[in-house]
């Protein structure tokens, strides 16, 4: 199951049961609305602040998910989850409900790939029959905490990105379960894990190019450790470098003898729309991400439009006292394989 230095292959995949994905409004009038289940037009979601309105979008998602699967809460080992707010208040009070027994996760914007790893991990050693990974965003709950009060209306740098108010969900099991599943079925069937990379950038209005050198580590890890080069996978998706962290992995990438362009993809590019959407780099978040991977990157695989893609979500790990101190930003990038298997 080890493979080179910080990747694994599964023995027994894990099969992705069923996946769910609630968005806002803006992220519904983007690119990926036919594939969004749910848009919420009330930014709040029926709550009193901004907290409770992600709190109630994780639960809506993950009901979703198990809905769709047809899968009861109880069926459900250990959930995965996380999002960008301090003690992770989102998923803490947005998952009590489920009754599921939680490992919360603090990944920033890498939360998705870190969620999935683990639990297919946990899925392949025979620890858990089934899981629900689950990430989430609000562009309304990162701002107060990591930026400015939506009132105070600040002028953002055209390097930064708009934050994904979003969730995706989605459902892991064993093959035994996934017996049930129809053919063709999709796989975790193996993952690199990364490792903290930190080039010294402090600029928290360019989280592009605090994330792009650990997504360029992790890429070159898997393609190690795997021993393939890029052609290996249709599409490899980061998860919110943008416009200005795409440009900066591209020349690392080439620099390591390695031509991405063409092939890769950025969840921060997909998500919106930057040609109408005022969202400057793109798209971020623990959301950006988890969304796209519903909305789009998984449907693709069901319908055979691709094979096998290595799914990166990125992470810029900073805090308001690490910034505030004169701290430096650094990232790291989860890489998940995901294969769509016809059998």
């Amino acid at each position: 199951m080890q493979v080179g230095k910080a990747s694994l292959r599964f023995e027994h995949p894990a099969f992705v049961a069923s996946w769910a994905s609630v968005a806002g409004k803006k992220e519904g009038q983007g690119p990926l609305s036919g594939g969004i289940d749910v848009t919420e037009q009330d930014e709040m979601f029926g709550m009193e602040n901004w907290e409770q309105a992600e709190s109630a979008m994780q639960k809506q998602a993950a009901d979703l998910a198990l809905e769709k699967g047809n899968i009861h809460r109880r069926e459900v080992r250990y959930l995965f989850a996380g999002d960008l707010l301090g003690q992770l208040i989102a998923t803490s009070f947005g998952t009590v409900d489920l009754e599921i027994p939680l490992f919360g996760l603090y990944g920033a914007c890498s939360t998705m790939g870190e969620a999935m790893g683990l639990g297919a991990m946990c899925v392949d050693a025979g620890h858990a029959d089934r899981v629900l990974a689950m990430a989430s965003s609000h562009f309304a709950t990162a701002e107060k905490q990591f930026r400015f009060p939506l009132g105070y209306g600040n002028q953002r740098a055209q390097s930064a990105s708009w934050t994904v108010t979003g969730c995706g969900a989605v459902v892991l099991e064993r093959g035994e379960k996934a017996g049930n599943l129809p053919a063709p079925r999709i796989a975790v069937t193996g993952i690199t894990t990364g490792k903290m990379v930190d080039m010294g950038t402090k600029d928290s209005m360019n989280m592009g190019a605090a994330m792009a050198p650990a997504a360029w580590n992790t890429i070159c890890q898997n393609l190690e450790d795997f021993g393939v080069d890029v052609s290996y996978y249709d599409r490899i998706i980061t998860g919110d470098l943008g416009a200005v962290g795409q440009k900066v992995l591209l020349d690392f990438m080439k620099s390591s003898g390695q031509e991405l362009a063409g092939r890769h993809m950025d969840c921060g590019l997909e998500i919106y729309d930057r040609g109408w959407q005022d969202v400057h780099a793109g798209g971020s978040g623990c959301g950006c991400a988890a969304v796209t991977l519903c909305a789009k990157i998984l449907p693709k695989l069901k319908r055979g439009e691709w094979k096998r893609v290595l799914f990166v979500p990125t992470g810029a790990l900073l805090s308001t006292v690490s910034y505030n101190e004169g701290q430096s930003i650094p990232g790291i990038a989860h890489a998940v394989v995901l294969e769509r298997m016809e059998g």
